[in-house]
C-alpha cells in the first residue's frame, strides 16, 4: 500500500460520506414532496445540495491530482481529517433531518447558510494552501509538454479567484431571488472549470 492509498482511504471514506449525506436529503425531500405533506422545496437548497456535491468532486480530483506529492504522516492525515471533515459537517446542514418540519425548505437555507457556505469557502481556501505547500515541499515532476500554457494558467486562477469571490458575495447577500442566482453562477463555474481543466 502506497502513502497516498492510506491517505486516500481515509479521504474517500469521507468524501463518500459527506456525497451520501446529500443524495439522503435528496431523497428525503423528493419523497416528502411526493407524499401528503404540503412541502415547499424552492430553489435554494436543492442547488446548494448540487454546488457540494461538485464542489466535492473537484475536491476528490484534486487529491488525486496530488498522488505523487503526499506522504502519509501524521499532519497529513490531521489535515484531510480537517478539510473533508468541514466538508461533511457541511453536507449534513444541507437539508434538514426531519423535513417534515420545514414547510419551507428556504427558512431552513436561510438558517444553514452561513455555515455550509463558510465551511465550503473555507475547505477551499485550505485546499488551495494545502496544494501550494505541496507543491513547495514536494514540486511534481510535470514534463515541459504537459505543462499548461500561460493562458490556461490565467484562466484557470481567474475562475478560482471568481468562484472564492461567489462564496464570500453569497455569504453576504440576503435577497433569495439573488442567492438562487449566486448558487447558479457557482455551479456553472464548477462544471466549467471542471471540464476546462479535464480538456485543455
Amino acid at each position: 500500500m502506497s502513502a497516498f492509498d492510506l491517505v486516500f482511504a481515509v479521504y474517500g471514506l469521507l468524501l463518500g460520506l459527506a456525497i451520501s449525506e446529500v443524495l439522503g436529503g435528496f431523497s428525503r425531500a423528493l419523497k416528502l414532496k411526493r407524499g401528503t405533506a404540503a412541502v415547499r422545496i424552492g430553489w435554494l437548497t436543492p442547488l446548494l445540495g448540487l454546488l457540494v456535491m461538485l464542489d466535492l468532486s473537484s475536491f476528490w480530483l484534486l487529491a488525486w491530482d496530488a498522488r505523487d506529492q503526499i506522504d502519509a504522516n501524521y499532519v497529513t492525515l490531521v489535515s484531510v481529517l480537517g478539510m473533508v471533515g468541514v466538508y461533511y459537517l457541511a453536507a449534513t446542514l444541507i437539508f434538514p433531518d426531519a423535513p417534515e418540519e420545514w414547510p419551507n425548505f428556504d427558512d431552513w437555507y436561510d438558517k444553514q447558510k452561513h455555515l455550509v457556505v463558510g465551511g465550503l469557502l473555507a475547505a477551499n481556501i485550505s485546499s488551495w494552501i494545502g496544494v501550494a505547500v505541496l507543491q513547495d515541499l514536494h514540486p511534481s515532476p510535470e514534463a515541459p509538454a504537459a505543462q499548461a500554457s500561460v493562458f490556461v494558467e490565467v484562466l484557470y486562477m481567474a475562475s478560482g479567484l471568481a468562484i472564492l469571490a461567489l462564496f464570500a458575495g453569497l455569504l453576504m447577500v440576503r435577497s433569495r431571488s439573488w442567492n438562487v442566482a449566486m448558487l447558479a453562477a457557482l455551479c456553472g463555474f464548477m462544471i466549467t472549470s471542471g471540464v476546462v481543466e479535464a480538456y485543455v
